[in-house]
Order: C-alpha cells, then structure tokens, then sequence
C-alpha cells in the first residue's frame, strides 16, 4: 500500500508541477530590480506593443501571489508587472510607521508604486498606455495612484476598500470580491459601484461609459474567499474582459487554472510523507504522550485557550520588526506554557508509571528529516507558485525568535494530544481551541490583529497538512517529538517569512 500511494504520489506531484510550468511556456518572464523593489516582467514572446498592466499585492502577500493575474494578463496580449510592496516578500527595505494610523505607510507604498509604475512605462514593447490591479491592501493604493494619473486607463480592485472614491476617480473601475468573503467587502464594492450607478447597482451589471472613464463594475467570484479570489477563474476572465473594453481588443489567450493544479501537487506532497515516514527511526519502545481522557483533554485544551488571549490583552506586544509575528509569538509561548502546567499538574495527581526512554539521538534525525521534508517539499514549490517562502538574511532572525514561541506550543499540543490511550479527535480539539483563542484575541484588540482574520484559511491547510505528516512521524517513531519540533520549524519559518517586516 506505501508503494502504490507512494507512486500515485510522485505522478500527482510530476502532473501538477509540468502543468504549472506549461502556463507559462509561451511567456518571457524576466526579474528585474526598481531601486530596492523586486520586480518581475511577463510578456507575450515576440508580442506587438501592448498596454502595461501593474498589479500590486496586498497585506503579507508578495509577489507570487499574483502571478495568476499576471500569466493571464500577459498570454491575453498585455504586459504585466508585479512586484514586492515594502517590508514584504524579497523586498529587504520594511515598512516604517504605525499601521493603524495608515498615512505615512500608505505614502510610502503610493510612492513605492509611482517608481514601479514609471519603470514599467519605460518597459520594452510598451505602447505607452497603463493599467491598474490590487488586491486587498493594494486596492486602495492603486486607486489613489490611477487618481492622481488620469491617464490610467483602467484599475481593477480585488477585495476593495477605498474610501477616496468619487463617481469619476479613477477611471474605469472594475471591483472584483469572493463571493464568500466578509460581508463588509462586498458592501464596499456595492457602495463604489452605486456612486455611479446611483443607488441601484447590482453585480454583474457595468454603469458607466469606458468613453468618458465612468464604467464602473461589481463581480462576485463564484465560492472563493479573501486568497482563493486570486485563483478564481471568474476574477481571470473578468478582469481580462475589462481590460479589453478599456484599450481594445487584444490576441486571446487562456487564462491561469493554476488552483487545481497547485491542490494535485500539495496533495501529492503530503500523500508521499506517508511511505516515507517509513524509514525514520524508531524513538520510543511504546507509544508516549498524555493519553487524557476527554475530561481532561477538554479542561486542558480549553482553559489555555481562554486564558492567553486575555493575558496578553493589555500586555505591550511590540518587540520584534515584523508585523503580528511578535503577538504570534507570545500567544504561541504562553498557549505552551499554560498547557504545559496543566500536564505536569495531570501527571503528579497521576499513580506512577514506567519511565518511557528514547533516544535523544534519533529524535533529532528524526526530527531533522521530517523538517527537511516540510519546509523543503512544500517550500520551493510555494516559492515559485505560491508566495514568497525562501527568506532573505533580515528575516533568518525572525526564525529564529519565532521558534522561542512555537517550540513550546507545539512540543505541549503534541503531547497533549498523543498517548496509547489518546482520543481520535484530540488533534482537531486542540487546534479549534487555538483559533477560538486567536478569534478572542482579535475581539479583545481588533484594531491590531483584525489581519489575523484574512489568514486563518492558511492556518486551517497547514494544520491539516502538518498535521498529517506529524501523525505519521508519531506512528513511525512512537514519540511526539520529532513531529512537534519539525512543526514548530515550519510555522516559525512561515510566519516570518509571510508578515511584513516593519519599523515603528
């Protein structure tokens, strides 16, 4: 059975990855450097002079996430332009400023796009002509830079919130927002739309004239939320079909379906750590870990979850450059330290047992090769077709610091829920707790970790995936260590590798 998943694996992983590669076969896609924004180029092979379309990332994402824009955008004709926002992706300058106040740091970013955009203007085989698309954190600066270039001729929002505007400003607005996003998105797009459309708009429907720059529209994209809107076919065609009606026609081609091709690869990826947990080491002679009972489990799943959000409530959490990684870090490190008060109060009530021995030797072999495995397996194939995963030297700290927090959660939670007697949904009850903890946490303080909500779908696949492959690493080794270390590896790696670097 190891062996035939092990070959159904290899050829998901083979399929996904040549389909990904195909998209961009007929494209030059060439890097480029605008002062210290990285910035990447996609054009048509020996394409006629086409309009420029730059498209800008949101809030912890980078460039990579934009890619689907960008392949279709440029397999349609045009050429586009993505690049990394201050303090994000490769990007090695952060933010500077207070995210709530907003002013300065959106300066900077408008300012950041204006250099990116007068490049991109200069671009071989560009006919002079330009574009606008955000996502997110983006869409409000794309806004205020086609505002303050008329000559812009058209801008889609992806996820919008802009308060600036007005009935004609900026030209040609087309809003795109996941039909299962929060409902504040939606409304926003309806009330842009409806300044045109004077209070009757309805998505789907175009108001407005691209003559005169007052077309104005709303989409939903079909069962896709705040990150799956960037992977929605419907957001593909759309936005290609606006640019179109704003500059012309232009020589068809297909938009990106990367998603499908993505799920079969990571699929793959995680299917394939089953056959191979396999060969790691044996770490104990007899399954170790708490074996709670469901009492137990639940008093010691749930009273950390309550009690870390409302001790870091008034609690100073500003000590580490990079945006939320730092509350992150404490919730994770005290979320550990409660839960591994409790079970070191469990185990004295507890009568005595036999002492469980391992090898401290093979638990870092262990441990090593399954975090090899996580970070390198799902790491260079997200690099590439996901998001921004190699880390740049400023962020290689990060890790580091990170880690003092997720060591502790993880080794406890693996604890916790392991054992000869452990309950099948102990994995699941514990992680619900955390995010519980995390949504108390946004309640209690919404103004500086209301982003924490935007990412909870990721944390959700990478419970699920890690939590897969940390299963497996148990059943191999009998121990929960080595599965604890590599996940509190992945998620430092993760979190710093994805939240802004920022100086307040």
């Amino acid at each position: 059975m190891r062996f035939l998943v092990g070959l159904l694996a290899t050829a998901a992983i083979l399929i996904g990855l040549f389909e990904l590669h195909e998209g961009c076969r007929e494209l030059d896609v060439t890097q480029a450097v605008v002062g210290e924004t990285p910035v990447t180029i996609f054009r048509r092979q020996s394409a006629p002079p086409a309009p420029v379309v730059v498209i800008a990332h949101g809030f912890a994402g980078s460039q990579q996430l934009m890619q689907p824009f960008a392949e279709t955008l440029a397999r349609n004709g045009y050429i586009a332009v993505t690049f990394d926002f201050l303090g994000h992706g490769r990007n090695p300058v952060p933010m500077h400023g207070d995210i709530n106040e907003g002013l300065t740091i959106t300066a900077a970013l408008l300012k950041e796009l204006t250099d990116v955009a007068a490049s991109a203007r200069k671009l071989p085989g560009s006919d002079g002509r330009l574009a606008m698309l955000g996502h997110s954190m983006a869409s409000d600066i794309v806004v205020r830079y086609a505002q303050a270039h008329p000559d812009v001729e058209a801008t889609v929002a992806v996820s919008v919130f802009s308060p600036v505007v007005t009935p004609a400003s900026p030209r040609n607005l087309l809003v795109i927002v996941g039909a299962l996003e929060p409902a504040m998105l939606r409304n926003e797009g309806l009330r842009i739309v409806n300044l045109t459309a004077g209070g009757t708009a309805s998505p789907g429907e175009t108001y407005g004239h691209f003559s005169d720059g007052t077309a104005r529209k709303l989409v939903l994209a079909r069962g896709v939320e705040h990150i799956g809107v960037l992977y929605s076919h419907d957001s593909m065609v759309e936005a290609v079909r606006w640019m179109n009606a704003a500059f012309g026609d232009r020589p068809q081609g297909e938009v990106d379906s990367r998603g499908r091709w993505l799920a079969l690869m990571f699929a793959g990826i995680v299917a394939m750590a089953w056959p191979l947990s396999a060969m790691l080491p044996a770490v104990s002679p007899s399954p170790a870990g708490a074996s709670l009972g469901w009492k137990a489990l639940m008093t010691a799943a749930l009273l950390p979850a309550i009690a870390t959000p409302l001790l870091l409530w008034k609690m100073p959490t500003d000590f580490l450059p990079i945006l939320l990684g730092d509350y992150l870090t404490l919730h994770f490190l005290l979320y550990g330290a409660l839960t591994t008060t409790f079970l070191v109060y469990l185990r004295k009530r507890q009568p005595p047992t036999a002492a469980t021995t391992f090898a401290w030797t093979r638990v870092a072999i262990a441990a090593a090769a399954v975090s090899a495995y996580n970070i390198l397996a799902f790491g260079l194939p997200i690099d590439a077709y996901v998001f921004s995963f190699l880390p740049i030297p400023a962020r290689l700290p990060l890790i580091a610091a990170i880690a003092c927090g997720t060591l502790p959660y993880f080794i406890a939670d693996e604890w916790l829920t392991s054992g000869i007697e452990s309950r099948s949904g102990a994995y699941a009850l514990s992680k619900l707790c955390l995010l519980l903890s995390l949504a108390m946490a946004v309640a209690l303080n919404p103004m500086k970790l209301f982003f924490l909500v935007i990412i909870v779908p990721a944390i959700l696949l990478l419970f699920l995936a890690f939590g897969l492959i940390s299963r497996w690493s148990y059943a191999a080794t009998r121990h929960p260590l080595p599965g604890a270390l590599a996940n509190a590896a992945v998620f430092a790696w993760a979190i710093a590798v994805t939240f802004p670097m920022i100086v307040r």
